[in-house]
């Protein structure tokens, strides 16, 4: 079955998608409205779709401006491939330059937006003790789902309530344009440690 997005997502992905880079625009005034066109054209960050994080404060993807992003989508239940996916991402932190891993961040957004609130993301920090470079967020369907499809995972949820799921590790620059993926489970880690040294801080 063919895939029909909405105009606006469907542009995006567009530009997504192998578009060259454009001159980054004039930094926005402080506490100015966050307009799309203040991002480069390749953004992800040019999505409007709002977020919440584990301490229950609203979050916006364009929050990470200026910083490298590794980024996965996940759900806190998962046994087996979603842990992986984390370890991997504690591990690749490790593989950065000094520099760049104290200025990067590591984002988990749960496509299970029922059960995944922000007090369970909360706990799932405390049991898997990420750090403060950690942000784990949760978001709506629509805003879940429009990320996931700029990213190219791809979900869906089981009769026994489990999600199948893409296993993808996304680098963002610090402009949010995805400069690195690794699909799948397992290795990989210093191309991905190479793209977001390659970005900088």
């Amino acid at each position: 079955m063919k895939l029909i997005l909405p105009g606006r997502l469907a542009a995006l992905i567009a530009l997504t998608v192998g578009a060259a880079p454009a001159a980054p625009a004039a930094p926005r005034a402080c506490c100015a409205p966050q307009e799309t066109s203040a991002f480069s054209r390749n953004s992800i960050y040019q999505l409007d779709a709002r977020f919440t994080d584990d301490a229950g404060r609203p979050f916006a993807l364009g929050a990470l401006r200026g910083r490298p992003v590794v980024l996965s989508l996940f759900f806190a239940s998962c046994g087996y491939a979603c842990p992986l996916l984390v370890t991997d991402m504690q591990a690749l932190r490790e593989r950065l330059p000094a520099a760049v891993r104290a200025q990067a961040r590591f984002v988990l957004v749960s496509f299970d937006v029922a059960r995944d609130t922000p007090s369970a993301l909360a706990r799932y920090r405390a049991q898997r003790q990420l750090d403060g470079q950690w942000i784990l967020l949760h978001g709506d369907n629509e805003a879940v789902r429009e990320l996931a499809a700029l990213l190219g995972v791809k979900y869906q949820q089981e009769a026994d309530g489990a999600f199948s799921h893409s296993n993808l590790l996304t680098c963002l620059n610090p402009e949010g344009a995805v400069i690195h993926q690794r699909r799948g489970l397992r290795g990989g880690l210093d191309a991905l440690a190479a793209a977001l040294a390659a970005a900088g801080p």
